[in-house]
């Protein structure tokens, strides 16, 4: 036992406990009897019967010895304090940097009266050490689940016998789900399966591919937006890992001929993590896609979405109307629905109704009535809406405008004191009047219905640690349309690669938002059916920056480099 506590808990501690009220001097007696019986320490057999917890022990120390204590499971360590010192010299003096301010880190140890390592630990580090103490187990769990985070595929394939594989091999004949269910709890699959979803979560992947061919499986992470493939495992495990992931997705593992959609929840590191998981069937078997929804990761105020100070004023000038459209618009995996959601966290009051129908819910939240579009039934986006409506709402949020029906009672609702935000497929903003028109909505309601009009891009951001400053000649940014200003000065970047960035040059996403506000000139020309080029002026004669030109200011910031700005915006 006493290998699980710290050695910092000496028998005189004990006294500490009765002066604090943690033990009585009936249970010290009694302790010290046992001791002189079978030996060992009193605090090992306090612990042992259960007298004293760990966490007692911790607090008592610390407040006798008037050092903090701290629980390393209940926070979260920036990955960049613990470079502060390498994994030897953690191991080593059983420490552990928690946090850094200014010249000062606290450190928490096993021993915080060890002065010999806090001297060592502020000479390696060149910073003033502020010592807590925390529980040595608690210690070494944290720097195992840093420094081996997790096997990496190759590792337990290695440790994967002939045996494991054929005993997880599925065979078309023998396929029933009591059977099945028994195969896929095999370790190996099991195993597997738990490192393809935390690998997934710690490259803040977005999207995990499982896709099967005619003599391999190839795992894939998007990861800001592309895929990286990542080590396979045999083509002998691919059945027991999909049908591992259908089980924990409740989805019928004995159908393999039909598309399913399921999702499931993980907690890992103290949050909640949900997967959405898509299986279709392909030539080879079944292809899985996981969708990683981390709130962790959702921006929740819209000012930190990425626009710039005019846009933004826009922007929120529309979501202060009592009524009216707010269309978001570009392709799947734009951030579309992180933007409008990022808007009704904005508008979420106790004194106003709000409620969404989206396809699928991916996020819940406090306060917002959410209802899940359900094709099988008949609840559509239009069924859906047009029920909404009779729930007297204040702010609706409509999933995507698919059709006529659904366009023409968003347009409506908009009209009669509603304010509705939804999504469309578009390029950019000043083609969406001419789609909706395109649905079967007269143009005077649209012209009427809609206040703003936002196209949205996701761009890679430039590593902050690697990325270098570069020259970039006039030919190629003129190819570009870049237009330099006077006032400011430029600042392209370039991706270099790190090991913070996983050697790709960039680390996160920003959006390149497009913001148009429909002036009374854009009404004119919509209730006229004048074509987009005409109406794309007048937006650009009323202050609308392009997706390119939003694109390319972000660039000569040194937020992204130009290269990825060309990649996911169009020329003018």
């Amino acid at each position: 036992m006493s290998s699980k506590i710290n050695k910092i808990f000496h028998d005189d501690l004990a006294e500490q406990f009765i002066k604090y009220g943690v033990l009585t001097k009936e249970q010290h007696t009694e302790a010290q009897r046992e001791q002189g019986i079978q030996g060992g320490s009193i605090c090992d057999i306090l612990l042992e019967k259960e007298i004293v917890s760990e966490e007692e022990m911790l607090s008592t120390f610390a407040r006798s010895n008037n050092i903090a204590p701290v629980c390393l499971s209940r926070i979260e360590i920036d990955i960049e304090v613990f470079e502060l010192i390498t994994e030897k010299t953690a191991l080593y003096y059983n420490a552990v940097p928690i946090g850094k301010m200014g010249n000062y880190i606290t450190m928490a140890l096993a021993d915080p009266l060890n002065v010999f390592a806090i001297d060592d630990l502020a000479l390696m580090t060149n910073s003033k050490i502020i010592p807590v103490v925390a529980l040595s187990s608690d210690i070494k769990s944290i720097l195992d689940k840093h420094y081996r985070q997790t096997e990496n595929f190759d590792e337990i394939l290695a440790n994967i016998s002939d045996d494991d594989v054929s005993s997880t091999i599925i065979k078309e004949d023998e396929l029933n789900i009591d059977s099945t269910s028994d195969e896929i709890a095999a370790a190996p699959v099991v195993k597997l399966v738990n490192v393809i979803l935390t690998k997934a979560i710690e490259e803040r992947a977005s999207d995990i591919h499982i896709e099967p061919f005619d003599n391999k499986t190839v795992i894939r992470y998007r990861i800001d937006g592309v895929l990286y493939e990542r080590s396979s495992p045999p083509p002998t495990l691919y059945r027991s890992i999909v049908s591992r992931i259908k089980v924990i997705s409740q989805l019928d593992i004995s159908e393999r001929r039909l598309p399913q959609d399921g999702r499931f929840r993980i907690r890992t590191k103290g949050r909640e993590i949900d997967f959405r998981v898509s299986t279709l069937p392909t030539v080879h078997g079944e292809k899985v896609v996981m969708r990683v929804l981390d709130k962790s990761y959702q921006t929740s105020d819209i000012e930190k979405i990425g626009m710039d100070g005019s846009s933004l004023q826009r922007f929120l000038r529309a979501l202060d109307q009592p009524h009216g459209m707010i269309f978001v618009t570009g392709p799947t995996g734009s951030g579309k629905t992180t933007t409008l959601y990022a808007c009704i966290r904005r508008l979420n009051k106790p004194d106003v109704n709000i409620v969404t129908v989206e396809d699928p819910v991916e996020y819940q939240f406090q306060g917002i009535n959410q209802v899940q579009i359900k094709a099988d039934i008949n609840l559509t986006f239009a069924a859906g809406l047009r029920s909404i409506l009779r729930q007297d709402p204040d702010i609706v949020m409509v999933g995507e405008v698919r059709d006529h029906e659904t366009a023409d009672i968003s347009v409506k609702a908009a009209l009669t004191g509603h304010l509705v935000l939804t999504t469309l497929h578009t390029n950019d903003a000043s083609s969406s009047f001419a789609r909706i028109i395109d649905m079967g909505v007269e143009p005077y309601l649209v012209a009427s219905a809609i206040n703003l009009v936002v196209a949205q891009r996701l761009a890679r951001r430039l590593c902050s640690r690697c990325k270098e400053a570069i020259e970039i000649d006039s030919e190629t940014l003129s190819r570009a349309q870049f237009v330099s200003s006077p006032d400011t000065k430029s600042a392209f970047c370039k991706p270099v690669g790190c090991r913070y960035c996983r050697q790709t040059g960039y680390s996160g996403r920003l959006a390149l938002l497009e913001v148009l506000e429909v002036s009374d000139k854009i009404r004119k020309l919509i209730l006229t059916k004048s074509d987009t080029t005409n109406i794309k002026q007048q937006a650009l004669n009323d202050g609308l920056e392009t997706l390119r030109q939003v694109g390319l200011a972000r660039a000569a910031e040194g937020i992204t480099s130009l290269e990825e700005v060309l990649r996911v915006t169009k020329a003018d």
